[in-house]
């Protein structure tokens, strides 16, 4: 009777670790096949052969500028910021095992956001200098989230909960800059403020793809602690885990990720909300969905700014696009956790 039952758990192993291999590599051939449409699909459409010529250093004219100027940064940017709010996300809503615990949500993205806004309607500053602020001004938002929510013990409700006040606050001093700033400057606040993958440009490729590389791996080797984590309190403190620093050291790679993409984008919306529960649905439980959590959110993103260029008429911003598919879905799980009684 023991042998069946450790027979049947190794099974159930292994056909687990065979389902997240196989949806990890399908996700990571359509992330590539998505890239590939990127670099050819434009206002002129340039063959595979022609755009891996001009990656190899071929000059062809015409297609170089426009494949290494104008498609590759706002590929590999939207490739990259998908990973980093996929990955952050997914983060958040394993430890605080609740679908809502999103950065987008509970006022990570806000607080890079408000700085923003305020050095392009107020300061009157651009460039690199505003994404330096944005940065800072996010992991300070997110600091001082993470220090009211301690109070005497941690408590990923009332982190949530402080998240959406201040989420509130910050939304609401970004509509008073608007409404005072002078008229021809609202329009570069409110492209920011849609997230988008226009104007990316190569010198700002370098520095997200370090910061997604440095903190994603930690996520990654973190992942089996996250997954403890999940347990709930009382159980990953037995098991022998050190449940503060553990949860210190995942905010803060999860909110370097969150921050420096929404300084590259803007705030993207809705992605980190999405990717982590679809890559769920996917893999399904008993692996960490890290991994595959980063590659949805690149789809998204990548499949979103497809849709935003070519789908209509009128171009549209990857955070619109990625704003529609996301606000169904968050009615949907809010009322399916009032129907729960707010059990998520």
């Amino acid at each position: 009777m023991i042998n069946n039952n450790h027979e049947n758990i190794i099974r159930g192993f292994r056909r687990r670790r065979i389902r997240w291999t196989t949806v990890t590599l399908l996700l990571v051939g359509i992330t590539l096949l998505l890239a590939g449409l990127m670099l050819v699909l434009g206002n002129i459409y340039y063959s595979p052969n022609i755009v891996i010529k001009v990656l190899l250093g071929e000059q062809i004219k015409g297609a170089t500028f426009a494949i290494e100027t104008l498609r590759l940064p706002r590929m590999l940017s939207g490739l990259l910021v998908g990973v980093a709010f996929g990955m952050a996300g997914n983060t958040f809503q394993t430890m605080l095992r609740n679908p809502l615990a999103s950065p987008d949500i509970i006022g990570v993205t806000s607080g890079s956001s408000v700085a923003a806004v305020f050095c392009i309607l107020i300061l009157k500053i651009s460039g690199n200098i505003v994404s330096a602020i944005a940065v800072v001004s996010g992991l300070l938002v997110a600091g001082l989230i993470y220090a009211l929510s301690k109070g005497g013990s941690f408590s990923g409700g009332r982190l949530i909960l402080i998240g959406i006040g201040i989420q509130a606050m910050l939304n609401a001093v970004i509509s008073f800059l608007l409404l005072r700033a002078n008229q021809y400057d609202v329009p570069a606040a409110l492209r920011w403020l849609s997230g988008s993958l226009n104007g990316i440009q190569m010198k700002n490729i370098p520095g997200l793809f370090l910061i997604v590389i440095v903190f994603g791996l930690l996520i990654i080797m973190l992942g089996k602690n996250l997954k403890i984590l999940e347990l709930g309190e009382q159980s990953a403190t037995t098991l022998g885990l050190k449940t503060d620093q553990t949860r210190l050291l995942l905010v803060m790679c999860s909110v370097f990720l969150i921050a420096f993409a929404t300084s590259v984008t803007g705030p993207v919306s809705f992605v980190a909300f999405l990717a982590g529960p679809i890559a769920v649905k996917l893999v399904g439980t008993g692996n960490s969905n890290v991994i595959p959590a980063g590659l949805v959110g690149a789809i998204l993103v990548l499949c979103a700014d497809l849709l935003g260029q070519f789908a209509f008429d009128i171009k549209f911003p990857v955070g619109i696009i990625t704003g529609i598919l996301g606000a169904p879905y968050l009615l949907y799980l809010l009322i399916r956790m009032n129907k729960k009684g707010g059990a998520a």
